[in-house]
């Protein structure tokens, strides 16, 4: 434990050489990620381990449990749907989609007689052409790294590891040499703006809560990712998490807390596990807890586990939760900064905001306003979903155009599928069509055009999806995480999904289009909290950008063939060849015919299920 500064600081310099060093070392890093683990990823390490030793091979590794040495663990670096991922150091080979029986192979061959293995590389998404090192695919190559650092090669499991690349440097230089007043001016200077969503100036939300009155103030991290397709947060916690630790303490610090509080769901397992490592690591060093590094200040930090309700994700109603209260929100006035937990002075930021304190109080101001725009400054992580050639995590700079997004990083579409549209923000984000991809991600240009940077989800659409399903689809999901604490949003969503239901299954009016237009405007203006006033948006972006869509399905027609109510299979007689395989094929028998005449679907009996247009080889069936 460092009882000084200065002790913590000639550590902190030690283990900066000792990285670099370790960077030169032959070593193996396995990605241990949630995505990764997924497929395998763990096994994979331990046969790692495994062969290692029973070959007796000088390779530099780290220690698990300290008892033994193995090969090291590394971080997700958001390229999940090609893992499990494999990194040889020095040289960087990068090994994608291994498996338990390529181990031996990858020992053999690349660590023992320094030979690629060219089916295990990865495939560059838009040159299509073998490449070795991680840092040159097109997907790494168009991102800019900031809250990322050290991809492919951050242990993160080590506190030692965090500091070789410079971390809690900015804890000491705020303990040893900053007011809390000058913190506070500083990230009001970053421009830094919460990343939970809102985008709201951090700075301003620190200088409040530091002006608050109280006994006691707390500092909480808002960690309750509950977006479908968003793992932002859950991926920098488990490759990062003393990033996250670090500032929450200057946090604590600077607004006066002595106690803080880490809302991860339960869902994160690995999440949990690393962040509360990452706390007992930094108690160990004397960096958390009473009187730190002997300075005077005290605080002392702790994980709290959500039970996977998304209303949680909104701060009042996390608070309520952390309370031991049934997790609803409260109006506000009074803010959280001055009432919060157990009615005393709260400061909530989510994962994200809190992992860029430290580098903006290291690199300074200057620097970390070089990326970004002039109101939105920085980085910002985003998940990517959908039919893309390659999804995951990524690191943009604010100003990134959608297009980019999708072609230059995400490598465009599978099968070369048109994109139709994308759905940006969550579940409770707005759909946005094609004509809007050149548009740059930052939060005003979003809001201007009625849509949010959100938590960070874009969900790629392409033009064989159904625009009124999409709808339906994602307001299904908020209406069943819907509070029921107040009237419009309880009972609007679910009025709301029932008329979109009518369009899905061909049986809405007009009538019906003007009452869910009508419906979804009640629900975001009276709304009591962020869900209900955003839960609408998937409807009114939709009805605004593809309403046609809407007056097809109101005409009996889903013109992507997408709403199976609205399908209709016919038999052209001109291509049918009587072989009777649709008829034997179809579960209702709904098809019949003799030999030498065409065969015909009772539209009575049809469920429009598709099997017949699966099964017939003369491509005789037609969907209208």
């Amino acid at each position: 434990m460092f009882k000084t500064i200065q002790e913590a600081l000639s550590y902190i310099e030690k283990q900066q050489e000792l990285r670099e060093q370790r960077l030169k070392d032959k070593s193996i890093y396995v990605c241990v990620g949630t995505g990764c683990t997924a497929n395998g990823s763990r096994k994979v390490y331990k046969k790692f381990v495994e062969v290692i030793r029973k070959k007796g091979l000088d390779v530099k590794v780290e220690t698990i449990d300290d008892e033994s040495d193995v090969v090291r663990k590394t971080g997700c670096c958001g390229l999940c749907s090609l893992g499990p991922l494999v990194k040889i150091m020095p040289e960087g080979i990068t090994y994608s989609h291994v498996r338990l029986d390529d181990v031996e192979e990858i020992v053999e061959k690349t660590i023992e007689r320094g030979e690629l293995i060219e089916r295990l590389l990865l495939t560059d998404s838009v040159t299509g052409k073998k490449i070795t090192k991680l840092e040159d695919a097109t997907f790494f190559k168009n991102q800019t790294f900031y809250i990322m650092e050290g991809i492919g090669t951050s242990e993160c499991k080590k506190i030692e590891d965090y500091m070789g690349r410079g971390g809690y440097k900015s804890l000491l230089k705020v303990l040893s040499s900053m007011k809390p007043e000058e913190v506070i001016e500083t990230v009001k200077a970053s421009g830094l703006r919460g990343r939970g969503g809102g985008g709201f100036p951090t700075g301003l939300k620190w200088e409040f809560t530091y002006k608050a009155k109280g006994e006691k103030k707390f500092v909480v991290c808002n960690a309750d990712e509950g977006d479908p397709g968003a793992f932002m947060n859950r991926t920098l916690l488990e490759r990062d998490p003393h990033s996250v630790l670090e500032g929450m303490i200057i946090a604590a610090y600077t607004v006066g807390a002595q106690k803080g509080y880490a809302y991860i769901r339960a869902e994160y397992p690995i999440a949990v596990e690393m962040f509360n490592k990452a706390i007992n690591d930094a108690k160990k060093m004397g960096l958390l807890g009473e009187n730190i590094l002997g300075t005077g200040f005290s605080f002392d930090l702790e994980v709290k586990e959500g039970a996977g309700a998304f209303v949680c994700g909104e701060e009042t109603a996390l608070l309520a939760s952390i309370e031991g209260k049934r997790g609803v929100p409260r109006p506000r006035p009074p803010f959280p900064a001055q009432k919060g937990l157990w009615g005393y002075p709260t400061l909530i930021n989510n994962v994200e905001t809190y992992a860029n304190i430290a580098k903006i109080i290291r690199d300074g101001v200057e620097n970390y306003r070089k990326r970004g725009v002039e109101k939105s400054p920085g980085t910002k992580m985003f998940s990517v979903t959908g039919p893309l050639k390659l999804t995951g995590i990524i690191e943009i700079e604010f100003g990134t155009t959608i297009r980019y997004v999708l072609e230059n990083i995400c490598g465009g579409t599978v099968e070369g599928k048109k994109l139709k549209a994308i759905q940006i923000g969550g579940p409770s984000g707005a759909c946005l069509p094609e004509k809007y991809f050149d548009l740059p991600l930052d939060y005003d240009t979003l809001k201007s055009v009625d849509a949010m940077v959100g938590s960070g989800g874009i969900v790629a659409i392409t033009e064989d999806s159904c625009m009124v399903e999409v709808a339906r689809f994602f307001l299904d999901f908020t209406k069943r995480e819907s509070c029921g604490k107040c009237v419009p949003c309880r009972e609007g969503t679910m009025q709301s999904y029932t008329i979109l239901e009518k369009f899905t299954q061909g049986k809405a009016t007009h009538e019906d289009l003007e009452n869910l237009e009508s419906l979804a405007k009640i629900v975001k203006t009276a709304s009591l909290c962020g869900l209900g006033k955003t839960a609408p948006n998937p409807i009114l972006s939709t009805l605004k950008h593809f309403r046609d869509e809407y007056m097809e399905h109101i005409n009996g027609k889903c013109p992507s063939g997408t709403c199976t109510a609205l399908r209709k299979y016919v038999i052209n007689p001109e291509l049918c060849k009587s072989c009777s395989l649709c008829a034997r094929a179809c579960p209702q028998g709904a098809i019949s015919g003799e030999r030498g005449k065409p065969y015909v679907i009772d539209q009575e009996k049809c469920v429009k299920c598709g099997i017949c247009f699966e099964k017939c080889k003369f491509n005789a069936i037609e969907l209208v």
